[in-house]
């Protein structure tokens, strides 16, 4: 096959950076079929696509992370190589990963030295990191060890660390997947001055309204190839949903006429100690989640959510077993199995080496969590034939796309394996279902299928408790929402009466003076501050 060469350029401005002919495979598997691409200077350039679309792959190989198979990157019209990450750091590429890649002992001047080129010493790095914070508003104590900060305020740190190295285009995958809705507003600022400045911005998320606000451009992927290009200012959210995905994204709604019933969940009083040095303690955590409903739980990373899930999935044992009790049993004290065995089924955060072992098939995956629930052993004996019946009938429920026919969990892409790992939890028809971030890093169309799902298990019967960090998610499926900040949970407000900015407030640690659903005074905002 003959090289690819960049096109000829006829009219307009040389592209900052170009990808032509991009294709990209692993094995048979084909990653990115003939992927063209070209960001300017100045701009906020969207990069859209549904689960498995080809987007991180792509990512990746702008920073060096992947080479292509074939096909050419291109810097101010000059084909370039980016063999590795420190040659695309040298030509002026940066990247914000989704998932922060921070030593959690380090402070935030040595987590930022990691990156930085030898020889700049302590005092004048942290001069630097002063100046940018300045500039730019991103205010951090270099001192501070990174344990003891907020997701936003790690966030600060990776953005800092990117633009310490002058960067001419910055990469950014979901940015605002764990920011309260103030941190996110201050992030769009900071972008769009990066913008203003002449910086180019490739920015990549399933956040549509986000991408409608900040992107005067877009390229749209799906099964690897460019389907598209648009203008978002001049798409609505649905609109662009179904370039992603080839369909029109449904509204989820609730089934009329849905009676909640008794309590199911219950947490009485539940109070542990935080697990570690970096782990949050629990205080006191009471709640009620009734057959028939969903409850949400918000709350920035970090503040109890995982190990509130891990108390409620067994994981962790309570102090007493009156403290969780599922359908009046008291549960506090029981097992992970016992608990499934009582008909309750969890969905952890954490997809990969927590929700599924990556080098174990779906089918191996499935006896994991359902080998007491499912008859998937008999006599002590696998049953290998009903478990990869179980996997395709989870695979066909959640359109899971996967290569091959029981392939390992781990070759599956984020979105698609989330999707595996609700479809197991929710096919089980569990009588109490707690998930832990149901849609994070999913399409549109994925996220309106698996909350549709929920909707509708809860209509059956269930007791659903959703800990989630998006709000627009609680928003549209939850009846009653909580937040939970440091290890402490207000009382859950109904949905249709409170507001966005009241539970941004909360999750900040600053909720109003007066409950924005009753107007009595915060009594929990005044013990959390006792503490």
């Amino acid at each position: 096959m003959a090289p690819v060469v960049p096109p000829a350029r006829t009219e307009g401005p040389t592209p900052l950076f170009g990808a032509y002919g991009i294709v990209k495979r692993f094995g048979a598997f084909t990653a990115n079929d003939g992927v063209d691409l070209e960001i300017r200077a100045g701009e906020i350039h969207a990069l859209l696509g549904e689960n498995g679309a080809g987007k991180s792959t792509l990512m990746k190989i702008l920073y060096g992370l992947l080479e292509p198979t074939e096909g050419v990157v291109t810097h101010r019209g000059d084909v370039v190589r980016l063999a590795h990450p420190e040659t695309a750091r040298a030509l002026g590429i940066g990247m914000v990963f989704q998932h922060f890649s921070l030593c959690e002992n380090l402070t935030v001047a040595e987590n930022i030295a990691l990156v930085m080129p030898k020889g700049l010493g302590g005092r004048a790095l942290k001069a630097r990191i002063a100046a940018v914070g300045t500039t730019y508003g991103l205010h951090l104590d270099p001192d501070r060890p990174v344990w003891s900060l907020s997701a936003g305020e790690r966030q600060r740190i990776e953005i800092i660390r990117c633009l310490l190295q002058d960067p001419k285009l910055v990469i950014l995958d979901e940015p605002t997947s764990v920011l309260t809705p103030g941190e996110a507003e201050l992030l769009f600022t900071v972008l769009e001055r990066l913008r203003d400045e002449g910086r180019a911005l490739l920015y990549i998320s399933h956040r549509l309204d986000e991408v409608r606000r900040l992107c005067s451009r877009a390229t749209i992927l799906r099964g690897g190839r460019v389907v598209g290009a648009c203008d978002p200012r001049a798409e609505t959210a649905r609109s662009l949903a179904a370039l992603m995905v080839g369909a029109q994204v449904g509204a989820v709604t609730a089934p009329a006429g849905v009676a909640t019933g008794p309590e199911r969940l219950v947490l009485s009083g539940l109070t542990l100690p935080a697990p570690g040095l970096h782990g949050t303690a629990l205080d006191g955590i009471s709640l009620s989640v009734r057959g028939g409903e969903i409850v949400g739980l918000a709350g920035i990373a970090g503040n109890g959510q995982a190990e509130l899930f891990d108390a409620l999935s067994g994981e962790t044992l309570a102090p007493e077993p009156g403290m969780v009790r599922f359908d009046g049993v008291e549960s506090g004290r029981l097992g992970i199995t016992a608990r499934r065995r009582g008909g309750a089924g969890f969905v952890p955060e954490e997809r990969n080496g927590h929700g599924a072992v990556p080098t174990l098939s779906l089918s191996a995956n499935a006896i994991l969590s359902r080998h007491a629930t499912a008859r998937l052993s008999r006599f002590g004996v696998l049953r290998r034939a009903a478990a990869k019946a179980l996997a395709r009938d989870v695979v066909a429920a959640f359109d899971v796309r996967k290569a091959g026919p029981d392939p390992a969990a781990g070759t599956l892409s984020g979105g698609n394996l989330q999707k595996y790992l609700m479809g197991r939890e929710i096919l089980a028809e569990p009588g109490i279902l707690v998930v832990n971030q149901p849609t994070w890093g999913v399409d549109a169309l994925a996220a309106a299928h698996i909350r549709q799902a929920l909707l509708d298990l809860a209509a059956r019967g269930a007791a659903v408790l959703v800990i989630s960090q998006d709000l627009d998610e609680l928003f549209a499926i939850t009846g009653r929402i909580a937040v939970l900040h440091h290890g402490t949970l207000s009382p859950a407000a109904p949905a249709a009466e409170t507001t966005r900015e009241a539970l941004g407030l909360r999750m900040g640690g600053a909720a109003p003076a007066e409950d924005p659903v009753t107007g009595a005074p915060d009594h929990a905002r005044e013990a959390a501050h006792a503490h």
